[in-house]
């Protein structure tokens, strides 16, 4: 079972081997959301079935039954089980999710999964681009879906923050908030998505790229470890949450501090989008 990381040739191994698996290609972008689709038609790993960031891992806007706010509301727990199920993965399958936008986005899939109770869920190490340099398999085309089978929720194994949480322990040594924006975002200098610019207050800043190396792979556990002690300083690692603009480039921090052998920690999927779209709400700039 491979719960956070998983190499090109683990994966190899794995496909080789009896066990289940479903592979998720994730690939996205946000200035143009039809370019996931089209690279996924292209390019994929074979057998790979597609996990759209706004068709599969988001709510639909306004959707009275959204598990968060912000500009990607995360679906109901019922919701994205039904999903699951309906593509043919179950509750005994191993889940590897991969991307081509240096993890930013099959993140999210990797998270939904353990909120929805699922562990043997991995990221790819290094995505396509690593799959594509050990000679992987791929294909391309429209894939053929597999039977509909019944997938069964469990109880979370991630934990959710909302708003009015986030809210109720801000500055409070309980709650460590990090932001996985760029740093002109943090800070407000630039902000190109949401109305207002800044950040929480309290907040710490990791921007997720900074969790790889130049191959686009996790940097080794221990430089992981390092980093987020050097960044926490005295706060506890129990108490972080985690946020970006929407939730989704938020993941990779969760991860990386899990293999730094830090644990699971929160995530605020309504993130910086949902905290400034209310006014009241405190903003921090510099």
């Amino acid at each position: 079972m491979y719960t956070t990381l998983i190499s090109t040739a683990q994966l190899k191994d794995l496909q080789s081997s009896a066990q289940s698996c479903m592979v998720f290609d994730c690939s996205f972008e946000l200035a143009q959301p039809l370019i996931g689709e089209q690279q996924y038609q292209q390019s994929r790993i074979a057998g790979a079935v597609r996990a759209d960031l706004d068709r599969h891992l988001s709510a639909v806007k306004g959707a009275t039954d959204a598990a968060s706010g912000g500009r990607h509301p995360l679906p109901s727990r019922e919701t994205f089980a039904a999903w699951l199920g309906s593509i043919g993965f179950g509750n005994q399958m191993q889940a590897v999710v991969y991307d081509r936008q240096g993890a930013n986005y099959c993140g999210r899939l990797w998270w939904m999964l353990k909120w929805v109770g699922h562990e043997n869920a991995a990221v790819l190490d290094g995505g396509l681009q690593a799959w594509l340099a050990s000679d992987g398999g791929v294909e391309s085309g429209v894939a053929v879906p597999g039977a509909a089978v019944k997938f069964s929720l469990t109880e979370a194994k991630a934990a959710l923050r909302t708003v009015t949480q986030v809210a109720s322990e801000l500055g409070r040594s309980g709650q460590s908030l990090i932001d996985a924006r760029g740093a002109p975002r943090f800070r407000g200098e630039v902000e190109p998505l949401d109305p207002v610019a800044g950040h929480i207050p309290g907040a710490l800043n990791r921007p997720f790229g900074q969790n790889f190396d130049s191959d686009g792979r996790f940097k080794p556990a221990h430089q992981l470890r390092a980093e987020f002690d050097a960044l926490l300083g005295q706060r506890d690692p129990a108490s972080v949450v985690h946020h970006c603009g929407s939730g989704v480039s938020a993941v990779p921090n969760i991860i990386a501090m899990e293999v730094a052998g830090l644990g699971r920690s929160a995530l605020y999927a309504g993130s910086w989008s949902e905290w400034c779209s209310d006014m009241s709400r405190p903003v921090a700039q510099a």
